[in-house]
């Protein structure tokens, strides 16, 4: 094993599409970090749950777990809404709040069991509204989706958990540095790529992480493997709250420099604590 960078950054996401909580610590199961993803919402209208693609407005409030998760079933988490009234998400106002935020009708779901297949099933979707939810221009090609994952062409997300498409997504701030370099008028905090973990593997700019696919990262005992590099969305240009302004420029560059992808995503292979300073070891 070889030493890489050591951990930054720890993010919790307890809803799905919304901005999540800074960790020092969590703990790493087989779905990924204790309590990520936990809950989602559901477009009543179109009979789908749904994320930031589409349901942007999601990204303009905060979610955060006022007791430490443990297992599945999850706590109720705490929203913070645009206006800063804060709400637990099974408060029964909630969904008729959110719904008046977002102009249609919604409701939050706590995960449901894998077997519930109905809840997790996918919407058919044409060519043009998967470059709408990719948010590729003329000329821009689409992510090659060949290698995901096959029940995802049914479901929104592996059924039994809300995660796009595997349970850790982990970005470097080598590859921070070198979009940055290409692009510095853009903000490219970690906050616009929703990463759960962010390692620090220096100053010199680099797609680094793309490296480590095959690979496995051991953290203090914790085991992942590296699977394939994430593809960006739309999500990276939305605004989020009224700290991180729309800016389309920041896709245009992944597209353009990044062969479409920033950060990579992980498989759990052991479970165990990560830590903020935990060293970061490859093998």
């Amino acid at each position: 094993m070889s030493r890489t960078g050591e951990i930054s950054e720890i993010w919790r996401f307890p809803v799905k599409s919304m901005r999540g909580e800074l960790l020092n610590r969590c703990s790493v199961g087989y779905k990924g970090l204790v309590g990520d993803r936990g809950w989602a919402i559901r477009d009543d209208e179109a009979g789908e749950v749904r994320g930031g693609r589409n349901l942007p407005g999601l990204l303009n409030s905060y979610a955060r777990y006022l007791e430490s998760p443990q297992a599945e079933p999850y706590p109720p988490a705490m929203i913070t809404l645009p206006d800063g009234e804060e709400l637990m998400c099974d408060d029964q106002a909630f969904n008729a709040k959110l719904s008046k935020i977002l102009g249609k009708r919604v409701s939050i779901w706590p995960i449901l069991p894998e077997e519930e297949l109905d809840h997790y099933k996918r919407l058919p979707a044409d060519i043009a509204e998967v470059r709408r939810l990719f948010a590729r221009e003329e000329g821009e090609p689409l992510p090659d989706m060949r290698d995901f994952p096959e029940h995802l062409r049914d479901y929104i997300s592996p059924p039994g958990t809300y995660f796009d498409a595997y349970p850790i997504h982990i970005l470097t701030t080598s590859t921070l540095r070198y979009v940055k370099s290409l692009n510095p008028e853009s903000d490219w905090r970690t906050e616009r790529f929703r990463p759960n973990l962010v390692i620090d593997t220096g100053d010199e700019p680099s797609l680094i992480e793309n490296s480590w696919i095959g690979k496995t990262l051991y953290i203090n005992g914790v085991e992942l493997t590296c699977i394939r590099p994430a593809p960006r969305c739309a999500m990276t240009a939305h605004p989020q709250g009224s700290d991180i302004e729309k800016d389309p420029k920041v896709l245009r560059t992944i597209v353009k420099d990044a062969d479409q992808n920033l950060g990579i995503y992980c498989e759990v292979k052991t479970t165990g604590q990560v830590n903020t300073g935990d060293a970061i070891e490859i093998y």
